[in-house]
C-alpha cells in the first residue's frame, strides 16, 4: 500500500477565526491557531498554524503590523477568501496538513 504524501492540501477551510489571545486565533471547532505575519516586500500575508497553542501564545511577527493591530476575526467569504473585521480580503495562497501541523497562507488582496 502507497503512503500518503506528508504534505497533503486541504479542501475545508475554516468557517471563521476569532482572536482568543495575543496572536491566538480559535475557529469554530475549538482548534486554535497561531499566526507568523509575513511580508513579503508588497505583499502582506498571514501564516496561520493549527495546533495545540495555550491562550497567550506569542505568535512570531516579522513586520510593524502586530497582534494589536490584527483583526479580530476572518470569516469565510466565497470559498476562496476571508473577510476580516476591518473589512479587508484576504486570499488563501495555500492551505495544507503536514505532519499533522495544518497550515494556512493568507494573503491581503490589493482592491481592501
Amino acid at each position: 500500500m502507497a503512503e500518503l504524501p506528508s504534505n497533503v492540501p486541504l479542501t475545508s477551510d475554516p468557517i471563521y477565526l476569532s482572536i482568543c489571545g495575543p496572536s491566538v486565533y480559535e475557529d469554530e471547532n475549538q482548534h486554535t491557531w497561531v499566526h507568523i505575519v509575513m511580508d513579503t516586500g508588497g505583499d502582506l500575508q498571514v501564516q496561520l498554524r493549527q495546533g495545540d497553542y495555550p491562550i497567550g501564545h506569542n505568535g512570531i511577527t516579522t513586520s510593524l503590523l502586530t497582534s494589536s493591530t490584527m483583526s479580530s476575526m476572518w470569516r469565510l467569504h466565497l470559498g476562496s477568501q476571508y473577510l476580516d473585521s476591518m473589512g479587508q480580503y484576504w486570499r488563501i495562497v495555500h492551505h495544507v496538513k503536514e505532519d499533522e501541523m495544518e497550515e494556512m497562507i493568507l494573503e491581503l488582496m490589493d482592491d481592501s
